[in-house]
């Protein structure tokens, strides 16, 4: 491909040699131009220069991503911190850089990469494309790629890494967020999201190769003329298929279920392969939603491709359902990872179920298949369920009641991965996990939340309820009966001032007085506080957190005498400040209004007197 990519060359030069008065901004300017060869980026940044918008430029070319939750994510376009050609070439440079380092074997194991089905015309950027470059470095330098010759679920891309042994995995995708986005998602040799310190290496790795090594870097055709080029889609499709009938354990009552299923896409990736999950099993596949069922980047028929913002994105799979007299909605989000369901109500319209409220059914579910077909109670000291700190603790109370362990893990997909691992290597084995922003996974085929595999295991369990007639939300109600009530309340607010977000949380940490924390939240007594970013714990001997220490983010938890307990945490990829707050009532507690209203007070209190939203100008989400 030539320099000037059908721009002006002359042009160019000019604009080279043109300073903006600022030395920083002219480095990075010349840097931009001089690496940069795709033409609908270059055109973005010589617009911005030509109409002198220096604060765009520094905004795009004077800093640069960091890796976040597994890798990237930013908005596409020119720039440095955004996501196009030329930040993928500079990533996998570096995470080529880091794995030829680490594995010795990394030139026979080679990596593995998935995409999903984003694209921004404005920079030429499409999920295929940064999929195919991603490839095209590594088979630059005669590493082999297992490329997916098309949309894969992200789950595909670690299950993928494990089934074929490679070094590691990149998913090209942005999951739920806006159409603007997209992101760069790593996975490490044992299928799970690279964590520490394995992120901050590869990061530091892409730092130092950041010019492209050679035009090969940019030739998107090496992937179809490469011999070391294999496309796994066949192969890995056939083995997630049939490794997914270990998590079918009634497959008479699917073949006969009388239910009906809704399913949305939300014009990602999820279509084909839910349908395949569900013949699988032996069910009639769910009835498509026929606007979401086709991937588009424009995500056209939502606001926002997020099924977690519940009953207001779902809209158009409600409406099907009604009209074909469906009982179930099963949402997946754009790259499949997530899972949202819905269930009609004779009296009620349509219960949309929280995160939480899904993994009580699905690890009672779980637990309760395994019991069925485990007849040594000796047996249940190898069974574990993890759950992310800010999710329901409903499965610590099953663990507590069942006599199988249950472990906390902090927040984010790639800590339960890596302890799925850990536990797998000593013969223990992890049935469910589940982070409460409705990301599931039943066994641990894969260690990664997985709405394909999710969606129908939750569709046997309703056909299985609905044998005994009973209701998912019926169910529910039994599991906290017996169990007790968890009654959960998760949102946000939003800050797009980050001093604003440091100076609250330095003032909980010195509340009455220097290193003081509150004493109480909404009338109700605090007995233990947790703080994961400095590694405090009350609750422990020695004060000192048991979960890891994560100075890059705020994260506190307070737990009441009252049962509830509430947690404060910033996003890592959003301004955002997240709020998790829960009653765990005792079981037989079950006056659910005069829960729900203890609960709202705290959650109130939560936030008036801890975050203080009007005196610091901050957003409330109002749903």
């Amino acid at each position: 491909m030539g320099d000037d990519n059908g721009i002006n060359g002359d042009l160019n030069a000019n604009l080279k040699c043109q300073s903006t008065g600022d030395p920083k901004l002219d480095k990075a300017v010349h840097q931009w131009l001089t690496w940069d060869k795709n033409h609908w980026t270059r055109a973005q940044v010589e617009s911005l220069i030509v109409a002198g918008r220096l604060d765009d430029l520094r905004s795009r070319l004077c800093s640069r991503m960091s890796f976040g939750t597994a890798g990237l994510r930013a908005p596409m376009g020119a720039g440095f911190n955004r996501i196009n050609d030329l930040t993928i070439i500079q990533s996998t440079q570096g995470l080529f850089s880091y794995l030829s380092r680490y594995f010795p074997d990394f030139s026979s194991r080679g990596l593995v990469v998935g995409f999903d089905t984003r694209g921004h015309e404005e920079s030429g950027c499409s999920s295929q494309r940064l999929a195919k470059l991603t490839a095209a470095v590594m088979l630059s330098r005669d590493v082999p790629v297992h490329l997916f010759s098309t949309f894969v679920p992200t789950p595909y891309v670690p299950y993928a890494v494990k089934k074929l042994g490679a070094t590691a995995g990149v998913m090209i995708t942005a999951s739920h967020n806006p159409k603007e986005d997209n992101g760069y998602k790593v996975y490490w040799c044992n299928g799970a999201q690279i964590a520490s310190p394995h992120d901050k290496e590869i990061l530091r790795s892409i730092e130092e190769q950041l010019e492209p090594w050679s035009a090969s870097c940019w030739e998107e055709e090496l992937v179809e003329k490469c011999s070391l080029r294999t496309d796994p889609l066949t192969q890995i499709n056939s083995c997630y298929m049939d490794e997914l009938t270990s998590l079918c354990f009634h497959r008479d009552l699917n073949s006969s279920c009388s239910l009906k299923f809704v399913h949305s896409s939300f014009h990602g990736v999820g279509h084909v392969f839910v349908q395949q999950a569900f013949q699988t099993f032996g069910f009639t596949p769910p009835i498509p939603v026929p606007e979401q069922k086709d991937p588009d980047p424009n995500f056209p028929s939502v606001r926002c491709p997020n099924p977690e913002e519940g009953e207001s994105v779902l809209e158009l799979s409600l409406l099907l359902a009604e009209r074909e007299n469906a009982q179930i909605v099963l949402a997946t989000d754009p790259d499949a990872d997530r899972l949202a369901v819905a269930e009609r109500s004779d009296r009620s319209g349509w219960k949309v179920f929280t995160g939480n409220e899904l993994a009580a059914l699905l690890g009672w579910w779980m637990f309760f298949n395994w019991k069925e077909n485990n007849s040594n109670p000796g047996d249940i000291q190898g069974v574990y369920m993890l759950a992310t700190t800010v999710s329901s603790k409903i499965l610590k109370a099953f663990a507590r009641a069942e006599g199988f362990h249950f472990e906390e893990t902090l927040p984010g997909f790639k800590w339960i991965g890596n302890r799925i691992h850990e536990l797998s290597k000593t013969g223990n084995k992890v049935i469910f996990s589940f982070e409460e922003s409705i990301g599931f996974l039943c066994g641990s085929m894969v260690p990664e939340k997985d709405g394909v595999s999710s969606a129908v295991v939750v569709a046997e369990m309703a056909s299985y309820l609905h044998n005994k007639n009973l209701s998912l939300n019926q169910q529910l109600h039994n599991i906290y009966q017996t169990y007790g009530y968890h009654i959960s309340k998760t949102s946000y607010i939003v800050c797009n001032h980050p001093p604003t977000i440091q100076r609250i949380f330095s003032r909980i940490r010195n509340f009455d007085s220097e290193g003081s924390y509150p004493k109480t939240c909404g009338g109700a007594q605090i007995i233990h506080v947790r703080d994961v970013t400095t590694g405090y714990d009350s609750s422990q001997p020695d004060l000192r957190s048991v979960l890891p220490v994560s100075r890059s983010s705020q994260m506190i938890t307070f737990t009441l005498q009252n049962g509830v307990v509430a947690t404060l945490r910033t996003s890592g990829t959003e301004p955002k400040i997240k709020y998790y707050t829960e009653f765990c009532a005792a079981p037989g507690k079950s006056d659910v209004t005069t829960l729900e209203e203890e609960l709202k007070k705290v959650t109130t209190a939560l936030l008036d007197e801890f975050l203080e939203p009007e005196k610091n100008n901050l957003i409330r989400r109002f749903v």
